[in-house]
């Protein structure tokens, strides 16, 4: 009888780890990447251009706001990359705290977007809560960051299986 309520119970814990490490290799969280680098625009001189939205929510643990220069990177896994050099307006303080700042930006059109890279630049701090990413004919991405972007350093989810580390590498 032992024996058997053993066994019971050892299957019983079984799925609940399988799952778990399931869903821990689908969220990954942001981690730096200083080998990343942006793609020559000209390398896509004969791609279609396609408008983006990006909605970026700064976390209420952020700072009040930020005068740090912030630049986004974003792209598929087939080496279409969207780089938008600074995405921040001081003079309208964007990125307050607890706030959604939207922008229209333009870069060759991708497949589905599974990584994207911050990049700040200055003193003051800032913690973002998510970024999305919408886009004609691609399905909107979230990506989760909820930690404070460190400075000079692109920092986020690469969900390409690491495919903007190895373009970094070449």
């Amino acid at each position: 009888m032992m024996k058997a309520v053993c066994l019971v119970l050892l299957f019983a814990l079984i799925p609940s780890e399988s799952s778990s490490s399931r869903s821990s290799s689908i969220t990954q969280k942001p981690q730096p990447n200083p080998n990343f680098k942006i793609f020559n625009s000209t390398d896509h001189k004969n791609a279609r251009t396609c408008s983006f939205t990006v909605e970026v929510t700064t976390s209420c643990s952020s700072t009040t706001y930020t005068r740090d220069q912030i630049s986004l990177a974003f792209g598929d896994a087939y080496g279409n990359q969207v780089y938008v050099p600074r995405i921040d307006d001081p003079s309208t303080r964007t990125f307050e705290r607890c706030s959604s700042d939207t922008f229209e930006v333009y870069g060759p059109c991708t497949y589905e977007v599974c990584y994207l890279y911050l990049y700040r630049s200055g003193y003051d701090g800032w913690m973002p809560e998510r970024v999305d990413v919408y886009g004609y004919n691609i399905r909107a991405v979230s990506f989760y960051f909820n930690v404070w972007i460190p400075a000079d350093v692109w920092y986020g989810p690469d969900y390409c299986y690491g495919y903007a580390a190895r373009m970094a590498a070449k």
